[in-house]
């Protein structure tokens, strides 16, 4: 397992209002990873936050953690 899937599902489980919802799909490249995330639908708001603050720090951290091993990744919300 990937340790940018591990901090990120971390994250969003602990902000899931029903953590058991949450999936995280890793599809990797030869430099790069995309993460696909799914939550209920009620979280979708939480996961996104005011203004896409909530998941733009998420994908800053997924990016600098994945810089760290020297592949780009996407995090995107289906």
């Amino acid at each position: 397992m990937s340790t940018v899937k591990d901090l990120v599902e971390y994250i969003v489980k602990s902000l899931a209002d029903e953590p058991d919802e949450v999936s995280l799909s890793e599809i990797e490249g030869g430099t790069s990873i995309v993460l696909e995330l799914r939550v209920a639908p009620g979280d979708m708001g939480r996961m996104i936050g005011r203004e896409g603050r909530t998941i733009n720090a998420m994908r800053s951290l997924a990016r600098v953690l994945g810089a760290k091993q020297g592949k780009k990744v996407t995090l995107e919300i289906v």
